[in-house]
């Protein structure tokens, strides 16, 4: 099946990609879709050497409300499912992993501009960091409609929260707006909706012109791993993997452009950085 990539649009400026949920007309409800056009896009960010950083937002007044409720009644009377599939195939099992955005090497922020809800939500969860417009809604929903912590959220939604809030949202599955979500860490910043994007877009760019890629995807791995290591694992890790980039040139230009008082132009990512 071809992917409509006008689904999730792409635009790249100053190595900052910016990729825009685009169903305006259903909310940017989740689709196959959709799903397929914003992991082709993050794909096609992921090769590019020009982008250092990607922002995901949604097109319209909402981010992502969760499964298109035509999907999600053809899925309550057995004719599809919420993965976009046929009734045969289980609930959950879409063709690509919903964890593929955490597999990216580069720095997702999210600019959640509205509505983000069950898979929305989970898809935000993924994020290395989200920006939230004043007064975005928030909630799993998964329990007022009779499912369960779907796509990993019960693993991801603690580790940003912590347990007790991770389950207050999980079980009442209650909305809630942008300046609580930031107050439990759910949120990063909370910005005037017509000051998002480009706050958003501002910090990506400062990210993608003063900061190592190669520096930014081996923290990412570290912080990814850091969850399943003690404190001395984590410091040997650290320890071989400092020893290493001493003798990178990103190390040497990093020292050199602050010496010099200029922006530094490091080179692309180091895959053998890289597990």
């Amino acid at each position: 099946m071809s992917t409509d990539l006008d689904l999730a649009l792409l635009d790249v400026d100053r190595g900052v990609a910016t990729i825009t949920f685009n169903r305006p007309e259903s909310n940017n409800g989740w689709t196959g879709g959709l799903e397929q056009a914003y992991y082709d896009r993050l794909s096609q960010c992921q090769d590019d050497p020009l982008v250092k950083v990607i922002v995901v937002t949604g097109a319209g007044r909402s981010f992502c409300p969760g499964a298109d409720m035509k999907m999600l009644s053809g899925a309550a009377s057995g004719t599809s499912n919420a993965g976009g599939g046929s009734a045969e195939q289980p609930v959950g099992q879409p063709k690509q992993v919903l964890n593929y955005p955490a597999t990216i090497t580069k720095p997702i922020i999210g600019a959640i501009n509205g509505a983000c809800a069950g898979v929305g939500l989970v898809q935000a969860l993924m994020f290395d960091m989200r920006f939230a417009a004043a007064g975005a809604k928030f909630t799993v929903a998964f329990a007022r409609r009779g499912l369960i912590a779907e796509y990993g959220s019960a693993w991801l939604l603690p580790r940003l929260v912590g347990q007790s809030n991770a389950l207050d949202l999980l079980l009442s599955s209650r909305v809630v707006l942008a300046d609580e979500a930031q107050s439990m860490g759910l949120v990063n910043r909370v910005v005037a909706a017509d000051e998002l994007l480009g706050v958003t877009q501002a910090y990506a760019r400062d990210l993608a012109a003063n900061c190592s890629p190669t520096s930014m995807a081996v923290m990412k791995q570290q912080v990814a791993r850091a969850w399943q290591h003690d404190l001395p694992e984590a410091m040997t890790e650290a320890y071989r993997l400092m020893n290493q980039t001493l003798k990178r040139p990103d190390f040497v230009e990093g020292v050199s452009s602050f010496l010099e008082k200029r922006v530094p132009t490091f080179g692309e990512i180091q895959q053998d950085l890289l597990d």
